[in-house]
């Protein structure tokens, strides 16, 4: 009887043993993690896609690359190159209203360089409008592009409310699904370019993977919004990849003397800040 109960004793211990390392780690907290990265002087790289599809047809597709600082309210400017691409039958589309920002954007990209109050822009689609000397366009109010066209997890709000609306999260991959209108209510970046009132804003649906690393920061989002478009609906699908997270450097606007105001050059260059991501 009691080599029968040492002998239970023993596989109670062993069973102890190996169940302890096969419990679910506790999650570290990516809110915590974006927000210990939220210092002056620090920035992360950032490269993301992005297809916007209105019909079979009808389908923009645009990239952005660069660096984004920080300071210690979140992101703070962003120095990023965008290009921009449209299907044939867009294309002849907006031909019809841009015919010279059509062909500049077929030149090159676009580069900015984006605090939270203005964004300076310069490449083939201003170029030509600039005097000797200047090499950047001012637009104001403009703000930071978001790092994804869907979900921009460099706001801790947006990420808590993704986090918080996931249906699952193993290996340091999260999954989850969310309506617009709850994104909308969570996220400045979703609500100022789908709206808080229209039906883009309210309706529709977002799925989503976010990819985690050891230190709870984000290494990768994909996002794909099906939302209301006239009498259907529309797709935007978005993917981003965060690399070199904590990375020491400050983006720097241009020099005063390099800039002029968008106001001072009519309608020689667009009227707001080309592309699709601001």
């Amino acid at each position: 009887m009691k080599r029968a109960i040492i002998g239970a004793a023993v596989v109670a211990g062993v069973a102890c043993l190996t169940a302890t390392p096969a419990q679910a780690a506790p999650q570290i907290d990516p809110v915590k993690a974006l927000k210990a990265e939220s210092v002056a002087g620090r920035a992360v790289n950032v490269q993301s896609t992005a297809k916007v599809t209105y019909t079979r047809s009808l389908v923009v597709t645009t990239g952005l690359e660069g660096t984004i600082g920080f300071d210690g309210r979140g992101a703070a400017a962003s120095d990023v190159a965008q290009t921009l691409q449209y299907s044939k039958d867009l294309l002849r589309s907006v031909k019809k209203s841009k015919p010279q920002e059509v062909e500049a954007l077929g030149q090159g990209p676009i580069r900015m360089i984006s605090s939270r109050d203005a964004s300076y822009v310069s490449g083939p689609i201003v170029d030509a409008a600039l005097p000797q000397g200047t090499s950047w366009v001012r637009y104001s109010p403009a703000g930071l592009p978001p790092s994804n066209l869907v979900l921009n997890v460099l706001e801790p709000a947006t990420l808590k409310t993704l986090v918080s609306h996931r249906t699952s999260w193993r290996d340091g991959v999260l999954k989850g699904s969310i309506k617009a209108g709850k994104l909308a209510a969570a996220s400045p970046s979703y609500a100022s370019r789908f709206g808080t009132r229209s039906r883009s804003g309210r309706d529709g649906k977002i799925t989503y993977t976010l990819w985690f690393g050891g230190g709870g920061l984000v290494e990768r989002v994909s996002a794909k919004a099906v939302l209301p478009y006239g009498k259907s609906s529309m797709t935007v699908e978005s993917s981003t990849r965060f690399s070199d997270w904590g990375r020491e450097v400050t983006v720097l606007l241009p020099l005063r003397g390099d800039v002029l105001d968008r106001g001072q050059l009519g309608d020689k260059v667009p009227a707001e800040v080309p592309g699709i991501w601001n």
